[in-house]
């Protein structure tokens, strides 16, 4: 009969897991209780968890108020296109990269990578004064097309995907006639599926939660994106805490379900990747 072994080191660590687990989930917990909330019982002092009584009408109200439906479109159709061409983009680059031998190769991924660690802030005159020159300041051209068009993480985390696929395939796949782009998008996107899911979920919740650069590019309410329009609960004097409260519960309905959905996905994209790297 075999007998099952305690590790005190593996109960500790979930303990603290979940420890860690319950209190990261406190701020949510108090977001959709407030959404159920009157004003009055958002601040009580000490804080009173349970609503009393529950206003459900705060959800409609807080899509009626202001245009949340156009809002909602508006980031779908914004993140749809802009991780369909990051998928694109990065997995064309990261092939070159891993499969392409190339005068100096290295040293320009490279600097490609560093790009990771300059941040957003510091181009983003550079890139407003270069929106407002083509015409694009108020459009969601502005968004969109910067965030189409570069990724470093994206590329990094397929090129450790191709790195891992046997040449031997591809040698095939040359033997049998096979150019280039055959061999890209017949044989090496097929077996990066994982990676590509990993990677749209990544940028799918990046994008929906994204909220400079609509802050920096945006002027029309028609046009904002959630996050945008969540901020328009904030008024000069007053704050309306249980809409705000209500549409940032709604808004993330999305991104719990793509989380959900796709939690295997980003596990096994991130982990294969670092194995095969």
């Amino acid at each position: 009969m075999r007998t099952t072994r305690i590790n005190p080191a593996a109960i500790a660590l979930h303990i603290v897991l979940i420890i860690g687990a319950c209190i990261m989930a406190v701020p949510f917990v108090w977001m959709a209780l407030s959404a159920m909330k009157d004003l009055s019982q958002v601040f009580v002092v000490p804080p009173k968890w349970i609503p009393d009584p529950f206003v459900w009408s705060n959800f409609k109200d807080s899509l009626t108020a202001l245009p949340f439906g156009q809002a909602y479109i508006n980031s779908f159709y914004i993140n749809i296109i802009v991780v369909v061409s990051q998928l694109i983009t990065c997995s064309m680059a990261a092939y070159a990269f891993a499969k392409i031998r190339f005068p100096f190769r290295e040293p320009i991924f490279i600097m490609f990578l560093a790009t990771m660690m300059v941040p957003g802030q510091v181009t983003i005159i550079p890139l407003y004064l270069m929106m407002k020159n083509i015409g694009w300041l108020d459009s969601h051209l502005a968004i969109i097309v910067p965030a189409s068009l570069l990724n470093a993480f994206g590329v990094f985390l397929l090129r450790q995907f191709f790195r891992g696929i046997p040449k031997e395939m591809e040698e095939a796949a040359i033997v049998d006639g096979a150019g280039r782009f055959t061999i890209y998008t017949r044989v090496m996107l097929p077996l990066i599926k994982p990676a590509l899911s990993a990677l749209g979920i990544f940028t799918f919740l990046g994008m929906w939660n994204s909220f400079f650069y609509p802050l920096i590019f945006l002027n029309t309410p028609e046009k904002f994106t959630v996050p945008m329009m969540l901020n328009l609960y904030r008024g000069m004097y007053a704050t309306d805490w249980t809409l705000m409260m209500a549409g940032a519960s709604i808004a993330l309905i999305p991104v719990l379900i793509v989380y959900i959905i796709g939690q295997r996905y980003i596990i096994e994209g991130v982990t294969l990747s670092g194995i095969k790297g």
